[in-house]
């Protein structure tokens, strides 16, 4: 029997490609391990009982020195067009995150992830969009998570340091706005990183260099009221604006 104050916890597995499992490269070698890396990140996901990946899929996590190719872009492409199919039968979505330019060189914006999803011809991949990343890339935050609606399938939700909500420069009302006109309900992660607790390597291409906080349940207790006070705010908002005041 399970005790009366137990929760359901849900399950979504967020990776990066390394850059020896770059789907994107021209190495065989190289792709065929970042397939085989997702694919097994797809067994995983599904065992637990999730039916989310999400994360950088496209190509390797890390700065890269060059512009993208049109190749790297159609070889990146078709071959998450066939790892979509294995997620399909495995009930399992592909959520491709959009992250800086600093972390990534093939997909930065929003509207470059819709773009790629219509080249992968794929029904079954989708956008996962993060606000520390927008808040960089992104020339409207709002714009862009209503411009890319219907594909979008899973949301981080993070500060521009990347430590506590509410501490840092994005606007966070509008973006509760946009994900609210868009009807979206469904996962909003909370991600923050600190130098104290991030893996060596995430931490280098991530560049966590400062210990932005030491007590996560105090860190994620906070986010979920900010999280479910901002969706709150944000409802209340556009039920002011949308009912006719008539006398």
């Amino acid at each position: 029997m399970k005790p009366a104050n137990c929760v359901a916890i849900g399950v979504a597995i967020s990776i990066g490609l390394p850059a020896d499992g770059d789907i994107s490269s021209s190495d065989k070698a190289v792709a065929t391990r970042g397939v085989e890396i997702l694919n097994r990140t797809i067994a995983l996901t599904r065992d637990l009982g999730g039916q989310k990946v999400g994360g950088i899929l496209s190509t390797s996590h890390g700065l890269q020195t060059k512009p993208p190719t049109r190749d790297q872009w159609n070889r990146s492409a078709a071959t998450l067009a066939r790892v979509a199919e294995t997620a399909k039968a495995a009930g399992v979505t592909l959520n491709l995150e959009i992250v800086n330019r600093f972390e990534s060189n093939l997909l930065n914006t929003a509207a470059q992830g819709l773009a790629f999803i219509e080249d992968t011809g794929s029904d079954n991949i989708f956008l996962h969009l993060d606000t520390f990343h927008m808040n960089i890339e992104e020339a409207d935050v709002g714009l862009a998570i209503r411009h890319a609606a219907k594909k979008i399938g899973y949301v981080h939700i993070g500060e521009s340091h990347r430590g506590f909500l509410g501490t840092g420069s994005i606007d966070f009302a509008a973006i509760f706005d946009a994900l609210t006109a868009i009807g979206y309900n469904d996962d909003l992660s909370f991600e923050s990183f600190s130098s104290e607790i991030v893996d060596e390597n995430l931490s280098r291409n991530t560049a966590i260099w400062r210990n932005l906080w030491a007590d996560s349940m105090e860190l994620a207790r906070h986010a979920r009221r900010f999280i479910a006070v901002g969706m709150e705010t944000a409802r209340l908002k556009a039920e002011l604006v949308s009912v006719s005041q008539r006398p």
